[in-house]
């Protein structure tokens, strides 16, 4: 199933003996485009702290609802480690996080899923990845590949030849947890229209300067299938999407 962040964000969640809060953020990895925490305000639950969960926590999820439901307990969530949300997540908060649940950490090789939930298939790492994940760590500094949702939000994307737009929203596949597409609108370019871009396209994404490079020309962007926000996205559009710039199909 496919999500978009902006529809997550806000949505319930439920630990196994009551609600926690709700979604204020997505923090996914920008090598594999993952999602790796939900950041859940918990609001009058726990005197509005910020916790992480993640999405292999997940036992099911209610699009039409609006709700998560995790295989965590209230007071789990309450003793959790606090996290400081006014700084880059470290890699040390994060396993401390998975330490307080007595789970296995993503970047190790057993990573923890909750009962019936569907390990997520991502793109192999680089060959550099494993030390680059590690290195944080080491350094106690702040992740260097993980990235707020709501960050990126109003990143201004560059095709080869000029701007297109700004990131509006990105695609969630839930299966997988992984950013399937990037909604960009092209307020400044192409009126009234909005596009879909693909990871796989993204040649740079340059943090300091809040821009995203692809390596598409406008011309290639203009003539992609139509996206119409607010519909659902299809397998059948997916297809016609992926054929047209001869991607792979991620569901195969």
């Amino acid at each position: 199933m496919l999500w978009s962040a902006s529809d997550m964000t806000g949505c319930g969640i439920d630990a196994t003996d009551g609600s926690i809060g709700t979604i204020g953020d997505l923090l996914f990895d920008d090598q594999s485009w993952t999602v790796r925490w939900f950041v859940v305000e918990t609001g009058v639950v726990f005197t509005g702290r910020k916790v992480l969960l993640p999405p292999s926590a997940i036992l099911s999820s209610d699009s039409i609802g609006r709700l998560l439901s995790l295989n965590v307990t209230r007071q789990q969530v309450k003793d959790s480690p606090e996290i400081d949300f006014d700084a880059p997540v470290s890699r040390q908060q994060e396993s401390s996080v998975y330490d307080h649940y007595g789970w296995h950490p993503y970047w190790g090789p057993h990573t923890y899923f909750a009962p019936g939930a569907r390990a997520p298939v991502v793109p192999a790492p680089t060959p550099d990845y494993e030390e680059e994940q590690a290195a944080p760590d080491a350094r106690g500094e702040g992740d260097p590949h993980l990235r707020s949702a709501n960050e990126v939000t109003g990143y201004y994307v560059n095709a080869t030849d000029g701007d297109i737009g700004h990131v509006e929203d990105l695609v969630v596949d839930t299966d997988a947890w992984a950013i399937r597409y990037i909604a960009v609108d092209t307020v400044n370019w192409w009126p009234g229209k909005k596009v879909l871009i693909s990871p796989a396209s993204l040649t740079g994404v340059i943090w300091a300067t809040q821009t995203v490079d692809i390596n598409l020309t406008r011309e290639q962007i203009r003539n992609a299938p139509e996206y119409l926000p607010g519909e659902s996205i299809d397998r059948a559009y997916e297809t016609r999407y992926h054929d047209y710039y001869g991607y792979p199909y991620y569901w195969k």
